[in-house]
């Protein structure tokens, strides 16, 4: 018995830096933010209890509203569109018939080196009035709109961003197509299915806890665009760009209502624990694959 308390000593002692900073970076900051949420708090003065009046006052303010409808316009379009993107790609790159593969394995992957703000200031160049997306729209006689300064086309500009780095979920897509056997698409090409139905009836549904995966990150990420729309847009035009995680910012660093934005972030905890929870039920997680 006191061999065994002594080994427990020992790696507590081991693992105690490890819980002295759980505690002290993670739990600590949660809780005091779980509080806050429920106080008025202006920084530079002590926090003073208000029930639940941030939560009631989220739903009235109108700029909370567009950063909300603005992110589930992401959630609902974006997101789809780039996985589908991410996928199609990914099972182009991975035919054994296409010659050079490697190097658009590499074009694909090179835009998620760029640092961000390297690759904010290219978007603006290109989507600007005169930049290079609407000189080659030109080209076809199409007369392209003011991307970043047009309310109606802002967000699809940010979706053509999100597409623009999917080198990340490329990767990811190519390595599950590698776990599936060769042997399925044989007997399936044996059996007269060509490459749309291989694709939907084996790849698909071979790739679904990847496809899943790659879903969930990429909806956190959308949850947590701050540096993008900051730098491209700062919001606008007319809240059209101001999404989730920076008006958070905006509240908490900018109108030092730091209570309100603790608030903020317990409703966007909610909201992503629903939609993911919903996810896994959808892509039935955990559940074996046929």
């Amino acid at each position: 018995m006191d061999y065994r308390k002594k080994d427990i000593r020992n790696a507590l002692l081991f693992i105690s830096p490890w819980i002295i900073g759980f505690l002290v970076f993670t739990l600590y900051p949660i809780l005091s933010s779980l509080y806050y949420s429920f106080c008025e708090y202006k920084v530079i003065k002590a926090p003073v209890f208000i029930g639940l009046r941030n939560y009631i006052n989220l739903f009235g303010d109108k700029s909370y509203l567009a950063a909300l409808g603005n992110t589930v316009y992401m959630l609902i379009f974006g997101v789809p569109v780039t996985t589908v993107t991410a996928v199609a790609v990914s099972i182009l790159l991975n035919n054994k018939h296409l010659h050079h593969a490697g190097i658009f394995k590499v074009v694909f992957f090179i835009p998620t080196l760029v640092p961000t703000i390297v690759a904010c200031f290219l978007w603006i160049w290109m989507f600007q009035s005169g930049g290079i997306v609407n000189t080659v729209l030109g080209y076809f006689g199409i007369s392209g709109p003011a991307w970043l300064s047009s309310i109606t086309y802002a967000k699809p500009a940010f979706i053509f961003y999100m597409i623009w780095t999917i080198g990340n979920a490329v990767i990811i897509y190519l390595a599950g197509l590698q776990d599936i056997d060769p042997n399925l698409y044989e007997a399936a090409e044996i059996d007269g299915a060509g490459f749309i139905r291989q694709t939907m009836s084996i790849t698909i549904p071979l790739l679904r806890s990847t496809i899943l995966y790659n879903m969930v990150t990429l909806i956190i990420g959308v949850f947590q665009w701050f540096a993008e729309p900051l730098i491209i847009t700062e919001g606008g035009p007319g809240n059209a760009t101001l999404f989730y995680s920076l008006y958070l910012y905006q509240n908490a660093f900018r109108f030092f209502k730091m209570g309100y934005a603790c608030a903020m972030g317990w409703v966007l905890l909610v909201i992503s624990l629903a939609i993911i929870l919903v996810l896994f039920k959808v892509f039935k997680f955990g559940e074996a694959e046929n």
